[in-house]
């Protein structure tokens, strides 16, 4: 029998399973913050809720939990699919230029929604550019442009990116925001205030663009080691070393008190760290369902999710949640008020979460693919 270890590298630009349902996951995750079940665990007093409750929500400043890790595994899994989908187009006969053009409309088209979404909340135009897909954008097309460069390349680039953008957090000299690791009072702050044109603005920094396309190009390097020949424990250890590597990196710069850990300004060590997660996270699903096929069947549910991705993270962005929360209230309330108002909330923002998940589903079953 043939080891399993040893198969043949799928063909250019045939998915391998793990990759979507990272994405998927990753997503399925973000609904369920749109829920704010995640912030109705930290209001049980257990000590279980409580840290559950706590990992799910952002580190205030300095540190890191687990939900600080969701935004670099999208922008990480994005870039881990651009060769899939470049192959894709290029096996429908598009020429370089289609898909330079394509890479560049996306681009534009992601700055836009991401702009945009800041928008609906106030009823106006203000020019704000933290969310997610606003950086996406940078990160996506700068690892697009550069993903058929050599892999020393694409890794001193992204190293060089981070040492500037420290560098430039450390020495810039404008009083009132030179201190790099002081909330508001740092590049991150002062760039904000510029775009916005506001006295005091948000304390993510749209600054974070710059940062954070390693984690894009870092996942294009992935993408490509899971294309290439190589057996599937070669590609498991190589990706096992690069995710260590970003650890012990992270946390060695954080620990040191040389650039201490902080993802609402995209540190270099947040960077090096949440990226060697996203490493070992995806090694540890690729392992699990494309390997070993332990989880080939129930990895369905996430992969129908990653399919319309964009579509409904902005379905929950711009209030839908919120709406179909108002649809369930009266029913949630009428058959679980008797158990306590906390427990109506946490059965309304599970039932919430079902439909986000089911519209999916439904979007799915019908063919339906919404992409930019």
């Amino acid at each position: 029998m043939k080891n399993n270890s040893f198969a043949a590298a799928p063909p250019a630009g045939e998915r391998i399973t793990s990759v979507d349902f990272f994405r998927g996951f990753t997503m399925f995750l973000l609904m369920g913050e749109s829920t704010e079940l995640y912030g109705h665990l930290l209001s049980i007093n257990t000590g279980v809720t409580q840290f559950i409750g706590t990992q799910f929500s952002h580190h205030e400043w300095h540190g890191l939990r687990f939900w600080d890790l969701i935004q670099p595994f999208f922008m990480f899994i994005v870039g881990v699919a651009i060769p899939f989908a470049v192959a894709n187009r290029q096996k429908k006969g598009d020429s370089d230029r289609t898909i330079l053009n394509h890479a560049v409309k996306r681009s534009f088209v992601l700055l836009l929604i991401g702009w945009a979404v800041y928008c609906v909340g106030p009823g106006r135009i203000v020019w704000r550019f933290q969310d997610v897909l606003a950086q996406l954008s940078v990160t996506y097309l700068v690892a697009f442009l550069i993903r058929n460069k050599s892999f020393s390349f694409q890794l001193i680039f992204t190293v060089v990116v981070l040492l500037l953008t420290d560098l430039a957090y450390r020495f810039f000299p404008v009083e009132g925001f030179n201190q790099p690791w002081v909330p508001y009072q740092n590049l991150g702050a002062w760039v904000n205030i510029k775009i916005e044109g506001v006295e005091k603005t948000s304390i993510w920094a749209s600054l974070n663009a710059i940062p954070t396309i390693a984690h894009t190009v870092w996942g294009v390097l992935c993408g490509k080691l899971l294309m290439s020949n190589k057996t599937q424990m070669e590609k498991i250890k190589l990706m096992l070393i690069a995710g260590i590597a970003g650890l012990i990196i992270g946390y060695s710069l954080d620990l040191s008190g040389i650039t201490p850990i902080i993802k609402k300004i995209a540190t270099a060590s947040f960077v090096f760290t949440s990226g060697g997660y996203a490493l070992l996270a995806l090694t540890f699903c690729y392992w699990l369902i494309d390997v070993k096929k332990l989880f080939a069947g129930g990895s369905k549910m996430f992969l129908i999710v990653g399919m319309n991705c964009i579509f409904i993270y902005l379905f929950f962005e711009v209030g839908g949640a919120g709406f179909v929360s108002k649809l369930f209230l009266p029913f949630t309330n009428a058959l679980f008020s008797w158990a306590g108002e906390l427990t109506a909330q946490i059965m309304r923002s599970l039932a919430v979460w079902a439909f986000l998940w089911y519209l999916c589903y439904w979007l799915y079953k019908n063919k339906l693919f919404i992409k930019i």
